[in-house]
C-alpha cells in the first residue's frame, strides 16, 4: 500500500483488534509525553508500524504531535517560550528547515529501507539514554553543536516524526538547567510541528485521507497526555522514562528485523 492510495479502504479493513491496539499506542504515547515531556512520536511510530504500513503510521502521528506539542507550549507560557527561542534560535531554525527538507524523501524510500530508517535511530538514541551517556559541549563549540545536532534532529523528525531524543541530548550537552529543559523542549517541539505538517502536506504523506486516520488518533493521545500530566508529580519520572526507553529499544529492534527480512 502506498500511503494516500486506498487509505480509506485500509482503515475500513482494520479489525477491532487493530483499532484497539492503535488507540492504546496513542494513549500510551500521550501518557508518556505528559509524564516525561517527550517520546509520543517515538512510541507511536514504533507501535503503529508494527501493525500497519509505516508511512500510514507516520501520517497517523502528525496531528497528535501537533496537538500535544501545542498543549505543552501553552502550559509553559508565552514569555518563557519567547526567551527559549532567543537563546536557542540556531537550533530551532536548523531543526525546522531540516524537518521540512527530510520530509520530502519519505515517499522515495523503499518500504524495507524505511523500516530500517525508523528502527536504527530509535534503537541508537534510546540505548544512548539508557546507558546514561551525557555529552558535553564546550562554549566555544556550542554554535557548531547547534547546527549539527539540529540537522540530525530535524532529519529524524522529517523521516520519523520525532526530534525529541537528539533535542534532549543537545540540552544536556550544553548544560541546560533541569528546571528549564521542559520549557525549551516544549518550544522546540511546538515550532517543529509547523514544518512537520507543511513538509508532509507537500510530500503527500498527509492528505485528505490520511488526515482522517491521524485525527482518529487525537482523542486517545490527548486523553493520555492529560493523564500523564495529572500523574507527573506522583510518578517517578526517571523510572517511567527508563521503562519507555527499554520498550522503544525492543520495538526498534523489531522494526530492524522486519526491514532486514522483508522484501
Amino acid at each position: 500500500m502506498s500511503c494516500g492510495e486506498g487509505v480509506t479502504e485500509v482503515m475500513d479493513a482494520f479489525t477491532p483488534l487493530i483499532w484497539t491496539l492503535a488507540m492504546t499506542v496513542a494513549l500510551t504515547g500521550g501518557m508518556v509525553k505528559g509524564a516525561v515531556g517527550f517520546a509520543l512520536p517515538l512510541v507511536m511510530i514504533s507501535g503503529l508500524s508494527t501493525i500497519m504500513d509505516p508511512r500510514l503510521a507516520l501520517a497517523g502521528l502528525i496531528l497528535p504531535v501537533v496537538a500535544t506539542n501545542a498543549v505543552q507550549v501553552f502550559r509553559t507560557g508565552l514569555a518563557p517560550a519567547g526567551q527559549a527561542v532567543r537563546l536557542h534560535w540556531r537550533y530551532v531554525v536548523t531543526v525546522m528547515v531540516a524537518i521540512f527538507v527530510a520530509a520530502q524523501f519519505v515517499t522515495s524510500i523503499p518500504r524495507q529501507a524505511f523500516l530500517l530508517v525508523l528502527g536504527v535511530p530509535v534503537v541508537i538514541l534510546s540505548a544512548i539514554q539508557l546507558i546514561g551517556w551525557r555529552p558535553t559541549v564546550p562554549p566555544r563549540r556550542r554554535n557548531a553543536a547547534e547546527w549539527g545536532l539540529g540537522t540530525l534532529a530535524g532529519a529524524l523528525g522529517g523521516l520519523a516524526g520525532t526530534w525529541g531524543p537528539p533535542t534532549v541530548l543537545y540540552l544536556l550537552a550544553i548544560g541546560t538547567p533541569k528546571d528549564r529543559q521542559m520549557v525549551v523542549q516544549g518550544v522546540i517541539y511546538g515550532l517543529g510541528s509547523i514544518p512537520l505538517v507543511l513538509g508532509h502536506l507537500r510530500s503527500g504523506i498527509l492528505n485528505a485521507e490520511t488526515a482522517l486516520f491521524s485525527a482518529s488518533m487525537l482523542p486517545a493521545s490527548l486523553v493520555g497526555l492529560l493523564i500523564g500530566l495529572a500523574l507527573r508529580d506522583r510518578l517517578d519520572a526517571d523510572r517511567v522514562r527508563r521503562i519507555t526507553l527499554i520498550v522503544l529499544v525492543v520495538a526498534g529492534l523489531n522494526l530492524i528485523r522486519r526491514g532486514l527480512l522483508s522484501g
